[in-house]
C-alpha cells in the first residue's frame, strides 16, 4: 500500500487508520531517514489510542511505554545501538508479545531481536522547493498476522476518517 502524504495531518490520518485496527501482537518497524516522519507517525498512531501525554522519540531512553485501555504500547527508538552496539544484553525482545503492540524506528539495529511477522511503514520525503512535508509512505506486510491487518488497512483507509 502506497500513500503520498502532502501534509502532516494526512500523515497522521494514516498513523490513525491503521492504530484503530491493530491487535495485541502486532510490530510495527518505522523506516526512513532522519526527519523523514516515523516520530510524527507515531504521535497520530498514539492519539489515535487515546494517549494524550506527549509523544517524544525514546532517542536516549530507547523505550517509551503507554498504557492504552486495550493494551502496552511499546514505542522503541534504537538509533544510538547503530553507533554504540550493546543490543544483546538489553533484553528488547520482550517488547515484542502477544498482549502489547510495538512500534520500532531504526530496527535495522536490532534484527535479531525481532519477530518475523511484522509490519513496515517506510516513509520517504518528496519535499519540492516550493513545497514542503511531501512524504511517500508505504505499508508491507511480512507474516498472516501483519498481512491480515495491511488488508484490512488498504480497505478502511481513506474512508471517512
Amino acid at each position: 500500500m502506497i500513500v503520498n502524504s502532502e501534509s502532516v495531518e494526512t500523515t497522521q490520518k494514516l498513523a490513525k487508520t491503521l492504530a484503530q485496527i491493530v491487535t495485541p501482537g502486532t510490530t510495527i518497524l518505522l523506516h526512513g531517514d532522519l526527519g523523514a516522519g516515523k516520530t510524527t507517525f507515531t504521535q497520530g498512531f498514539a492519539r489515535a489510542l487515546g494517549i494524550k501525554r506527549p509523544v517524544k522519540s525514546p532517542t536516549f531512553t530507547l523505550v517509551r511505554e503507554y498504557q492504552t485501555p486495550d493494551f502496552m504500547l511499546y514505542h522503541l527508538d534504537v538509533y544510538r545501538l547503530g553507533e554504540e552496539g550493546g543490543a544483546d544484553d538489553l533484553g528488547l525482545a520482550e517488547y515484542f508479545n502477544a498482549s502489547s503492540v510495538s512500534l520500532v524506528e531504526w530496527s535495522e539495529y536490532i534484527q535479531a531481536d525481532l519477530p518475523s511477522d511484522v509490519l513496515n511503514v517506510t516513509l520517504t520525503r518528496t519535499d519540492t522547493y516550493d513545497k514542503i512535508d511531501q512524504r511517500k509512505i508505504e505499508v508491507t506486510a511480512a507474516g498472516s498476522h501483519s498481512q491480515q491487518i495491511l488488508n484490512q488497512l488498504e480497505q478502511t483507509y481513506g474512508l471517512d476518517n
